[in-house]
């Protein structure tokens, strides 16, 4: 292992593939942010476009707000997207062994992808949530009913859960009145409403996205669990991408090495005799498999986008143990993380998915290729 990190081609590499990945999350991202906006932001019967999600971000928190969690997904791809390519590189090794040639079959390239992108779901899952949370906060209005400088003492239960919020006055003050009934049998129904966590917005509802985005936010008040939330439908949309790009790439590649092979004399007997593509054909072969792959899984990831955007308190997950709440739809939907309200609105955003998918893997390959090789040209 130590020879490893010390030998300079591996740092060569790995250095160029960070870079490349960094670079093309860079040129992406703003897709990725209207995507996952119009998926979260849509409804059965509202659909939002492209324009609306720039506009109002633009006027919620400038251009910049298009960027806004990019540091995040940053990380997550470069640690996701190593594991993905690291174990498919694994996982083929295994069929290759005892082959005369390196040839991979689009079956085994379908089988080892799936497995990788499950992998790469388990680790990137925590930096997409974060990140989809900073995206949706860009777009929201913040307000508060009640300025924090009013609020002099701090109820505690609402301080252990969710350190620096402060409930909505007029909502709780509203929830009051509902029960004005109540009033002569307790002298002070403000201060005990705020000492049950469920009333902690002073509505009955939980917190919005926006109060709950930090990590420490979301380990406080949802637990440390709710960094994978989603992760139903989150393996399910990187075993579909991770299966159908890398089957995808290699039968291009396959065609394009046997396109290469015609009239050759005397005609190649393994693909090391047919010489290397060139990094445009495969670049523009990724980013096509990109694209495919996309379109395949853009269901399973918007309702990942969707479950992530849900705030859920720990003490509501523990009553929904206790009652043993069944998770609602069909079988299929249960096991792959989709909410049967979501049903129509799974394909909202497909486009931009595509485009971003297709663009990153083109411009991952391409700028991978040509550091690579300016890397070690310039040693």
């Amino acid at each position: 292992m130590d020879e490893l990190l010390h030998n300079h081609l591996f740092a060569t590499h790995a250095i160029a593939a960070s870079g490349s990945v960094v670079f093309a999350t860079a040129l992406t991202y703003p897709l990725d942010t209207i995507k996952s906006l119009i998926q979260v932001g849509s409804g059965s019967s509202k659909q939002l476009r492209a324009s609306q999600v720039i506009n109002r971000v633009q006027a919620l928190s400038g251009y910049s707000g298009l960027y806004s969690g990019f540091e995040w997904l940053a990380w997550g791809r470069i640690f996701g997207m190593g594991a993905r390519f690291g174990i498919y590189e694994v996982l083929t090794a295994f069929h290759k062994d005892g082959r005369e040639d390196n040839y991979v079959y689009v079956s085994e390239a379908l089988m080892a992808g799936m497995g990788a992108g499950a992998v790469e779901s388990l680790i990137s899952l925590p930096f997409e949530l974060i990140k989809l949370r900073a995206q949706v906060t860009s777009a929201s209005r913040i307000s508060r009913a009640t300025p924090v400088t009013e609020n002099k003492a701090v109820v505690p239960v609402i301080a252990k859960l969710l350190r620096g919020y402060t409930p909505d006055m007029k909502a709780l003050n509203y929830s009051v009145g509902m029960l004005s009934i109540l009033n002569s049998k307790h002298p002070n129904m403000v201060g005990a409403m705020q000492e049950y966590p469920w009333m902690m917005t002073g509505s009955g509802r939980p917190p919005s996205v926006y109060d709950v985005r930090r990590p420490s936010q979301i380990i406080s008040l949802e637990g440390p669990g709710a960094l994978w939330r989603g992760l139903h439908s989150g393996v399910a949309r990187d075993s579909v991408f991770g299966g159908i790009f890398f089957s995808a790439w290699q039968l291009l590649h396959r065609a394009m090495l046997d396109w290469k092979a015609v009239g050759m004399d005397p005609p190649p007997r393994y693909d090391e005799e047919i010489g290397p593509l060139s990094p445009l054909a495969v670049s523009l072969a990724a980013g096509f498999s990109g694209s495919v792959a996309a379109a395949a899984s853009h269901g399973f990831d918007t309702a990942k986008s969707r479950s992530q955007c849900i705030v859920l308190p720990k003490f509501i997950s523990m009553e929904r143990k206790l009652l043993k709440w069944k998770i609602p739809g069909k079988r299929f939907e249960r096991i792959t993380g989709i909410h049967p309200a979501d049903r129509n609105i799974l394909f909202r955003g497909i486009w931009l998915r595509m485009a971003r998918s297709g663009i990153a893997s083109f411009t991952i390959v391409a700028s991978y290729y040509f550091s690579v090789t300016y890397l070690v040209s310039g040693n």
